[in-house]
């Protein structure tokens, strides 16, 4: 990856930037939604399946995992082209920015009558909210930028605010008002010293995180084309640690497993770890709003506009619903 220089005080700030620095303000926006929309979003001892596509189905990970931790009931989460039809389950969550995309809507449109559904969206005016039993609206959390941001970060935090106000956040988990007013910290800090010019970033998760990481390195792959890959924490050490060496870098969120941090250094690895437990430590989701810049500065580095990254649309429609 090209080291990000600060772009000139007279070049206008990408459509990706702006969206990403709103994310704190959208995160408390969606914690006061959710008195207004909890008979829509899981109950507590629901058996819960979470689908989505892309940045979706990693915030589903990330909520799936949040969510059984907390102690509210059995989840899964599923590429919604992966879902297994025909498993028991008291709702299917699906998380989908544009509402159109093709995969999701199928799944919705095969559970219809039979299993409660739930659509987590940015456009009200698509075709899930007739699909549905139920949507909630993040309208203020839509995007132009094909690359998501906000939206994904703001329907976990409903997500997040909905289970706090169940009292099911597991030890350790902060609250979404922590989370955005960390987020403020990654916007306003640095980006982490030497990782700009990494040539190489893996990025690694626990638990929650685990989706995190993963959206991370898709973030950094779509908004700039860069070499990123992401994996469990514990099993880097099982071979990824083998593409780490001077010049390139591992990104943890969330508390760093005992260890780690010697096995990095022995190869010559950048380890960045802003978000481990502790006062000091960021809350993961406001790390990754640290990527979220980093993406953008390494696209501009290069010459590429992140808000229009190469071979992508901002929603996959496939041939039968262009019909």
């Amino acid at each position: 990856m090209s080291s990000p220089e600060s772009p000139s005080a007279a070049t206008p700030a990408s459509r990706t930037a702006v969206e990403t620095a709103s994310q704190p303000s959208c995160w408390r926006q969606a914690a006061g939604l959710v008195p207004v929309h909890a008979a829509a979003l899981p109950g507590r001892g629901e058996r819960v399946a979470v689908i989505g596509c892309g940045t979706s189905w990693f915030m589903a990970q990330s909520y799936a995992a949040l969510r059984e931790s907390g102690g509210h009931g059995q989840t899964d989460a599923f590429a919604a082209s992966e879902f297994p039809v025909g498993r028991a389950y008291d709702r299917v969550l699906a998380i989908t920015r544009s509402g159109t995309t093709t995969e999701v809507l199928e799944v919705l449109r095969r559970l219809r009558g039979s299993v409660r559904t739930t659509a987590v969206i940015g456009d009200p005016a698509t075709p899930v909210v007739g699909i549905a039993d139920h949507s909630v609206a993040l309208a203020f959390a839509d995007e132009e930028s094909v690359v998501q941001t906000r939206f994904a970060t703001t329907a976990l935090a409903l997500l997040r605010a909905h289970l706090e106000a169940e009292g099911a956040l597991a030890p350790g988990v902060r609250t979404v008002a922590q989370a955005a007013a960390d987020a403020e910290l990654a916007l306003a800090a640095p980006l982490p010293a030497g990782v700009p010019a990494a040539g190489q970033i893996t990025f690694l998760g626990a638990g929650w995180t685990n989706g995190l990481a993963l959206e991370a390195a898709l973030k950094m792959r779509e908004a700039a084309g860069a070499w990123t890959e992401a994996y469990p924490a514990m099993e880097y050490r099982h071979g990824p640690i083998a593409i780490t060496r001077p010049g390139r870098a591992a990104w943890m969120f969330g508390a760093l497993p005992a260890g780690l941090d010697q096995d990095i250094a022995r190869v010559g690895g950048l380890l960045v770890a802003g978000s481990q437990d502790g006062p000091a430590g960021l809350d993961p989701m406001a790390d990754l709003v640290r990527v979220h810049r980093l993406a953008v500065a390494t696209a501009e580095a290069q010459g590429l506009d992140p808000d229009r990254p190469l071979n992508l649309t901002r929603s996959v429609i496939l041939a039968a619903d262009h019909a």
